[in-house]
């Protein structure tokens, strides 16, 4: 007979067998079982139990050390000889528990028993079950283990412990309970000040109980509090409550409704709600519930049904459960399956510009964290999205992921939910006269989804619609018969602003004949239902607005004003009619405008663009918008490229950077079509030129498409493709990955052979001087780049010119004396402040800080280093700041503040790993660093280096570690660059 295990977690860890405590004494044990429990029923990798047991600095022999520490452990626990409950997996180790044996896992199905339970409105079953939840906490949850190696686990679950306490009050208040849950409240704000449900809970309580007075005070104290604690206003849940107060509603001896509950939000990129979201009280529960023990939740359903707008509501409410926020990827623009992982890192907020695959950026990022990523629009990418999402899920027991597709992702785990339509209202039965004085007496109408919806977008479009026993009949009908979708409900509703009820109904009763006899399984039918909603809307546009929108079916992502005008004009539409055609567009809803930018930007929802890309389909021209948009982006690419380095250099880059979509269109269509290589060619280098992939965090990408393109027969003239190969070459330098940067420059020397002016091609000699300083740390790299720089100005090519100059600047105070390094820098200073570039003044500020590093006054170079650092950060450049942090390290070692230096060398080395920068590739900066660590080593000793490299290692911020330094220098006898 086998031995039973207990395993407590919700408190000092505790362990029994055959009910008898077994006493852990070892410390590490102690966290390598909880370790393993923290993921009960989970492989849980080396390397994972490696971090957990020794944080970012294991021994040497840290693997052979923990398969020792599992065999003691497994002696301590008296196991068999299969080693059950720990059992060896090929990744890790897995210990196997029952459902009932531990607390945790007892904990969360007490807790969703009550949650369904409460929900049910079966109160005092809830009580009773979340009672019993709340009783197997015995304290702070492995309060007995090292908080810094548990600082993921931990407070995820006193989160869980607090929700459930929410819970709780909130059935004793249903219960009737409000006096006693008074005392409770009073101390658990007292604990957490600034969570707002508990101060709505307290706020409801003392209304219940008379003291409305109280209440309103409260209220008054709850956003004082967050005023002056977060500069923020109470959030919609407790203003609502307060208006329910002044109101002196009825409805106050009512629970609340939690689904808009604020909470302090976590880091993310959710978009805010443009619109009122309405009804989905089921599904958000639902999705909520399947969240709490699902790795994977995939919302399925037609297009147009609201699968990303209820996915995104979720996703909100849920943030503060999630320690590292939650992140949003829409996959709708993605045409090429090999940048998904590129595309996922990137809405997952990475910097990586290594030559590693995507994917294992993002594997090693999620790993240690507790997240929500939410993937939109999966269905055109389902094979190569699940096999992301299981490698996701595998190596992150911390992730969820909640996808919206048209088709299920179909790996092991996923939880399926399909997103039904809006209530609509019941119809009126044979018996009955369907007109408006029968639908008002059943009331039907005003409680479905479908016609909430109606009415709030129909108020929004024409501000005097009112619903009425007139009209009621006909928006019943008219929601019924669109099927509660709720996309072709917003289309119909913004046609009442010039057309009745009745007259929408009796268009879509010619034009939807299907809608009153579907045929076809559920998604067919829902399909061809969407498909008559946007044929309808089609046919209310005139002539030109229908061919409009056909051609703006080629954007991606978006596009602005000039964007359309270059390639939808001709042929049918006058370039100075765009304007009011796209506005006639805006006003029937077809495209949605955002004008909070410099710029006003335009997008089509992905079920009105894919409509639009069949309508040009079938007039025969895709080819053509196409061709005109791929080449719209390579004039884009061009001009970037020709006025980089100049006034406009901030604003490129925010444009370059909103455009990526399109870019990415317009390349992939330019590797369809041999006559439009030299076109895509054109596009990847400019952006290269740009530094957009620099400032994107997109250096694989840009890569990527180099390497493509370049393997292509194509008629490009040489002199493009030796800028193709210089720039490929040149990404690959900066990667760190010498041995292709090597296979890269060779490829340019044979070109560059075959040219006209032979190796003295301005790109050429620039990836020449490049590799001389970055991989020989060559000394003759100086007169290369000096060479490089005058021929680029002899070319008119300032942006290239400038960057020969800078790393002209670099080499010189690197390599050379301090006279030569001097005068280089000054030609880079003067040349930079003339260009009015704030990227390249920023650059300017570095390189005089490693002048003054490494030639002159020491004293004066963090100043310079800080300086560059703050502007290249509120740039949004993501590549600088990796310099920046680690030169201002080099700079106070110089200085004799090793303890900060040794901070800003972990500090460094962690935004090093964030960007997938290697240093032993790049000569000069690592034997810098070399040398720096070794001086603050031996300054501070051993333990006191690792201790301070190690908090600077720990940060989450590291540029903010660089600038809130505390022995600023201040710039004296300098030009203000």
């Amino acid at each position: 007979m086998s031995a039973r295990y207990e395993f407590r977690i919700l408190g000092p860890l505790e362990v029994r067998r055959d009910g008898h405590p077994v006493v852990i004494g070892a410390a590490k044990l102690r966290l390598l079982l909880a370790a393993l429990l923290a993921e009960a029923d989970q492989v849980v990798t080396v390397d994972r139990l490696m971090s957990r047991l020794w944080g970012d600095r294991p021994p040497k022999e840290a693997r052979n050390t923990l398969q020792n520490y599992v065999l003691r452990l497994r002696r301590v626990l008296d196991c068999p000889a299969d080693g059950t409950p720990v059992v060896t997996h090929p990744r890790g180790y897995v210990i196997k528990v029952d459902p009932d044996t531990l607390d945790l896992h007892r904990f969360t199905a007490l807790t969703l028993q009550g949650r369904t339970a409460l929900k049910d409105g079966r109160a005092a079953s809830a009580a009773q079950a979340l009672c019993e939840a709340l009783a197997l906490w015995r304290g702070e949850p492995l309060s007995d283990l090292p908080a810094d190696l548990l600082d993921d686990f931990v407070p995820a679950l006193n989160e869980r412990r607090l929700a459930a306490l929410e819970l709780r009050i909130d059935a004793d208040l249903a219960l009737g309970r409000s006096a006693d849950v008074l005392p409770e409240l009073r101390a658990l704000i007292g604990a957490h000040p600034l969570r707002e449900r508990f101060w709505a809970q307290r706020m409801l309580a003392l209304a219940r109980c008379e003291r409305q007075g109280e209440a309103l005070e409260c209220y008054r104290e709850v956003a004082r509090l967050l005023a002056d604690e977060l500069g923020v206003a109470p959030g919609a849940e407790l203003r609502r409550l307060h208006q329910r107060l002044l109101a002196a509603a009825p409805d106050l001896g009512e629970t609340p409704d939690r689904a808009a509950a604020a909470r302090p939000r976590g880091a993310g990129n959710l978009p805010s709600e443009m619109t009122t979201f309405i009804g989905r009280t089921a599904q958000l529960a639902e999705v909520r519930a399947l969240l709490t023990p699902a790795r994977v939740v995939t919302l399925t359903g037609v297009g147009g049904v609201g699968k990303t707008r209820l996915a995104l509501r979720v996703a909100a409410e849920l943030e503060p459960a999630f320690a590292d926020g939650v992140r949003l990827a829409d996959l709708a623009p993605l045409t090429d399956p090999e940048l998904l992982g590129r595309a996922v890192a990137e809405a997952l907020g990475l910097r990586d510009h290594s030559a590693r695959p995507a994917v294992d950026t993002i594997l090693d990022h999620l790993r240690d964290r507790r997240l929500l990523v939410v993937l939109d629009n999966c269905e055109h990418l389902v094979d190569d999205v699940a096999a992301l999402v299981l490698r996701m899920a595998r190596a992150a027991p911390g992730l969820r992921v909640l996808a919206t597709s048209r088709q299920r992702l179909g790996i092991p785990g996923e939880h399926v939910l399909t997103v039904p339509s809006l209530t609509v209202p019941d119809a009126p039965s044979p018996t009955r006269r369907a007109d408006g004085a029968l639908c008002a007496q059943d009331g039907t109408a005003e409680r479905s989804e479908a016609v909430r919806l109606f009415v709030d977008r129909a108020v929004a479009a024409a501000p005097e619609f009112r619903l009425t026993t007139r009209n009621r009949d006909a928006i019943a009908q008219l929601c019924r018969r669109l099927d509660g979708i709720p996309l072709a409900i917003e289309l119909a509703a913004v046609r009442l602003s010039t057309m009745t009820a009745d007259e929408i109904l009796e268009r879509l009763d010619d034009r939807f004949r299907l809608l009153s006899a579907p045929y076809g399984p559920p998604s067919a039918r829902y399909q061809h239902t969407l498909r008559r909603v946007v044929d309808w809307s089609y046919d209310l546009c005139t002539q030109q607005e229908q061919l409009l929108w056909s051609r703006l079916s080629v954007f991606s992502d978006g596009f602005d004003l000039e964007a359309a005008e270059t390639v939808c004009a001709g042929e049918g539409i006058a370039r100075e009619d765009v304007l009011n055609l796209l506005a006639g567009l805006v006003n029937k809803s077809i495209v949605a405008v955002n004008s909070s930018g410099d710029r006003a930007r335009y997008s089509l929802l992905e079920t009105v663009r894919q409509y639009g890309q069949q309508r040009l389909r079938e007039q025969g021209g895709a080819t053509k918008l196409r061709l005109r948009h791929s080449e719209c982006y390579r004039m884009m690419a061009v001009r970037a490229g020709d006025e980089w380095c100049g006034p406009g250099e901030a604003d490129w880059l925010i444009r370059l950077r909103t455009e990526l979509p399109n870019f990415r269109t317009a390349l992939d269509f330019c590797t369809t079509r041999q006559d439009r290589v030299d076109a895509g060619l054109e596009i990847a280098v400019n952006l290269a030129r740009t530094r957009c992939w620099f400032f994107n965090s997109t250096l694989g990408e840009g890569r990527h498409w180099l390497e493509r393109l370049l393997a292509l027969p194509t008629d490009a003239p040489p002199p493009l493709v030796a800028g193709g190969l210089a720039m490929k070459a040149w990404i690959a330098l900066c990667q760190g990955d010498n041995p292709s940067a090597e296979a890269f420059l060779a490829e340019c020397r044979i070109l560059a052979s075959e040219l006209p002016d032979g190796a003295a091609a301005p790109p050429v000699t620039f990836i020449e001087g490049a590799h001389a300083m970055l991989v020989r740390g060559d000394p003759r790299s100086c007169a290369l780049l000096a060479e490089a720089r005058d021929r680029f100005r002899a070319a008119g090519q300032r942006g290239d010119a400038h960057m020969a100059t800078m790393l002209w600047a670099m080499a010189e105070a690197f390599l050379g004396d301090r006279a030569s390094a001097r005068a280089a820098l000054d030609a880079y200073v003067v040349e930079a402040a003339e260009s009015g570039a704030e990227w390249a003044r920023t650059w300017a500020q570095w390189c005089t800080g490693l002048f003054e590093l490494r030639h002159g006054t020491a004293e004066r170079s963090p100043a310079h280093l800080r300086e560059a650092l703050g502007r290249q950060w509120g740039l949004g450049d993501s590549w600088g700041p990796v310099w920046g942090a680690e030169t201002l390290a080099w700079a106070m070692a110089a200085t004799g503040h090793h303890a900060q230096a040794a901070r800003l060398l972990g500090a460094a080395h962690r935004l090093r790993q964030d960007t997938g920068v290697a240093l032993i590739g790049l000569r000069p900066f690592h034997e810098a660093h070399v040398t720096t660590e070794h001086r603050v080593r031996q300054a501070l000793g051993t333990r006191e280096y690792e201790a301070a490299w190690s908090q600077g290692a720990s940060t989450r911020d590291g540029v903010r570690l660089a600038l809130d330094t505390p022995d600023h220098a201040v710039l004296r006898g300098t030009d203000a660059l």
